[in-house]
């Protein structure tokens, strides 16, 4: 491959490139879970229909999925810094140019159709060049990390997500300005990512880069025609699994806020602490799993399939059955710690499944996985309007599906971190020697 990040992983990732990583990922985390947050007033001040506001998502969704792939052998050619840049990069635009289309129809400039559509198109400008970096991240610490501590590193980048869970809905409505308004909040997760984008510039090493030999060259040919990696066996449970857990977390985050607005009987503004307090629950019981229950009980990828599944089926009937607000909050809090397990299950199962030639691709598999999903959010709100516990009755119903085939999927049964192989083995030697001769 071009660079060393597609050989043998090292022996221990620098904890200074982790954490360069790890808050870039929670810095677009922040602002993608911000602007869900105040998707709802967003579309109810604007006047649009509540399927059309969550149906913002789904063109950026459909271009995530399609681009991930692509990125992800980008990544190997050019390697992951560069891609890191261009996912921050692309976040940080759609950030601008969706507060400036907000603006504009707070002020009137244009029909809430037309709005609708610069929200869909710049929106999507995330969904082309934001979807470079997750795969590169991933990629990044597979290189950088032996097998059997990956579900623990896989856990820890997982929890710049729960991060982003906590932070982003209860900063986002501290950052309404008096001129702005609710374009507040977009703006300043911008310049959050250029915050970030100027660190992973300045600070964050890249992979040292070494000469191809014929052979690799050869390989790499024939990874480019090779069947995408999420049909590919090893992976395609994972990928299915991920899916699945995906569109329901997907559903269940996009639809919470109209449930606290509808469930109080409030105005969109009023209602803006409580659907921020409500997903904070979400997002540190996500945090309890992935930072504090997997890293005390060493869970493995099998564990966090089978119990992340569970939970999260438990939460959303919790939700569909709440008499009110608080059992709302608690049963979105044990389906968020569900999704906190489930998450680093199928991410480090699907790594752990591959040799290490494949880890980029695997992630970009994943990535677009994580990504599609979101295009079936307008179906799910269109079910909210016809029953508001339907989509969460549906989500517990997919839920317990997904318990069942990690029990009968072999290769989710098989999701444990196994010796290092000989070839793995090797490589990493070779690459040391090669390091201490530098």
């Amino acid at each position: 491959m071009a660079d060393t990040a597609a050989s043998a992983p090292r022996s221990t990732l620098p904890k200074r490139a982790f954490a360069i990583i790890f808050w870039s990922s929670v810095a677009t985390a922040v602002g993608n879970n911000g602007l869900t947050s105040v998707l709802p007033l967003i579309g109810r001040s604007l006047n649009i229909p509540d399927w059309m506001v969550v149906s913002i998502f789904s063109l950026s969704a459909i271009l995530w999925a399609l681009s991930s792939p692509f990125w992800a052998r980008a990544s190997d050619r050019y390697g992951r810094k560069p891609l890191m840049l261009v996912g921050l990069t692309g976040f940080m635009v759609s950030m601008t140019l969706c507060g400036l289309v907000v603006g504009a129809g707070l002020r009137q400039l244009a029909a809430p159709l037309a709005i609708f559509i610069m929200l869909l198109l710049g929106r999507s400008i995330f969904g082309l060049f934001g979807a470079a970096s997750n795969p590169a991240y991933q990629a990044y610490i597979a290189d950088h990390t032996p097998r059997a501590e990956r579900t623990q590193a896989m856990a820890m980048l997982a929890g710049a997500f729960g991060i982003g869970t906590l932070v982003g809905p209860w900063l986002a409505p501290y950052f309404i300005y008096p001129v702005v308004g609710i374009a507040g909040p977009l703006f300043t997760f911008a310049a959050i990512a250029a915050v970030m984008l100027l660190v992973v510039w300045r600070f964050l090493p890249e992979s040292r880069r070494r000469p191809q030999a014929p052979i690799e060259q050869a390989e790499e040919a024939i990874v480019e025609k090779q069947r995408p990696m999420w049909r590919d066996p090893r992976v395609a449970p994972f990928a299915l699994y991920g899916f699945v857990v995906a569109t329901c977390q997907t559903a269940q985050q996009q639809t919470l806020g109209f449930l606290v607005i509808d469930k109080l009987g409030v105005s969109p503004m009023a209602a803006k602490e409580q659907i921020a307090t409500a997903m904070a629950f979400g997002a540190l019981a996500g945090l309890l799993a992935q930072w504090g229950i997997i890293r005390m009980f060493q869970m493995t990828p099998k564990q966090l399939l089978r119990w992340g599944v569970a939970c999260g089926a438990a939460g959303n009937l919790l939700v569909a059955i709440a008499p009110d607000y608080h059992t709302v909050v608690a049963g979105y809090a044990l389906a968020s710690m569900g999704f906190g397990f489930a998450r680093p299950g199928f991410t480090a199962g699907s790594s752990l499944a591959v040799g290490w030639k494949d880890q980029a691709r695997v992630a970009g598999a994943i990535a677009a996985v994580n990504g599609i999903n979101a295009v079936f959010a307008p179906a799910f709100m269109v079910l909210y309007r016809a029953n508001h516990s339907a989509p969460f009755f549906l989500n517990m119903g997919l839920m317990l599906c997904l318990l069942v085939y990690a029990f009968v999927s072999k290769p989710l049964r098989n999701a444990d971190p196994a010796a290092v192989t000989r070839e793995e083995a090797t490589m990493a030697t070779i690459e040391r020697s090669d390091e201490g001769g530098v």
